[in-house]
Parts: structure tokens; sequence; C-alpha cells
């Protein structure tokens, strides 16, 4: 299982961040809340994800003739992201195929014939903050609910899929 590949993957991160906050979800679920992926794709990254042992079949229903699969998280998926908060090397990496995964959205879109940066609401930017335990805590708290009142949105006419991305840097050593 390669965890990096998964964060580097746009489409592999939105299904395993939605699989994660359901905690048991079905391919029918995945399909109404992503109209952007294409049913063939969704069943192919399913597919991929559990033979890579990122995903675990938990449940089988019989439906019209059909078999609906409810998925979970993978047990040694759990363990290695468990893994990653202990290990720096382990969080290196991820940090890296994190950042790669940026590159290459920004990669793909500079290299587009006409761009309007403004008008397509890219940007990016460093604030550097001296903040105590608390602030800091409260502050990541304060974006979570922000983003959280937008994560139920739906592709739909008028709504463009953006990544936005959260980076709190380790402290400084003075």
């Amino acid at each position: 299982m390669d965890i990096a590949e998964i964060i580097k993957n746009p489409v592999k991160s939105k299904l395993l961040l939605e699989i994660s906050r359901c905690k048991q979800t079905t391919a029918k679920h995945l399909a109404e809340t992503f109209t952007d992926i294409p049913p063939a794709t969704l069943y192919r990254y399913l597919k991929k994800m559990t033979s890579d042992g990122v995903l675990e079949v938990v449940r089988q229903t019989q439906i019209r003739g059909t078999t609906e699969k409810t998925y979970a998280l993978a047990a040694g998926l759990r363990q290695e992201l468990e893994d990653m908060s202990t290990s720096g090397e382990s969080y290196l990496l991820a940090f890296t195929q994190y950042m790669l995964g940026f590159a290459e959205q920004f990669q793909s879109y500079c290299g587009r014939e006409e761009i309007d940066i403004q008008k397509d609401g890219s940007g990016f930017s460093t604030i550097p903050l001296y903040l105590s335990d608390q602030e800091l805590e409260e502050l990541v708290h304060s974006y979570q609910e922000i983003i959280a009142r937008y994560q139920s949105n739906r592709a739909e006419k008028g709504k463009k899929l953006h990544s936005i991305g959260f980076i709190v840097a380790p402290p400084s050593i003075d």
C-alpha cells in the first residue's frame, strides 16, 4: 500500500477522505457525492484501492441481482496513518507527496494556453505567526469549522473543484 500515491492523486484522496468521514460507505454513496467522477473511474479506483490494501470490503449485500459492497479503510492503512504521526521519515515522505500533488495541479493549470489566476481563484501565501499551543489549536479548529461548511457541496453547474491545502509548518528552532 502506498499512502503517498493516494495523497498525490486528487480523486483517490477525495474518495479516501469521504470513506474515512463515513467510516463505512458504498460506491452508490460515493457516486452521489462525487458526480464529477465518472462511474467507471470510481469503480476502477475502488477496485484498485481494495487490491492495494487501502480499502477493505466490510459487507456485501444482494440488491436486485447485484452485489453492493460496503467499503472502509483497511486496518493496515489506519495503522500506517498512525505510524506517520510518530515517524519523521514517513511524515516527510507524506508531506513531499502532498506538495508534489499540488505541484502537478499547478503545472497542469499553468500549462494551459490562457489562464486567469485572479478569476480562477488560485493563489498561495505564507503567514508567519507567533502562537501559543492553545492559539494554534484554536486557529486550526476555526479553519476546520470554515471548511466543514463547504465539504458537503456537490458537483453542479457553476461549481468548480478546487483543492485547498492547509499546512502548519513545525515550529522554528531559534
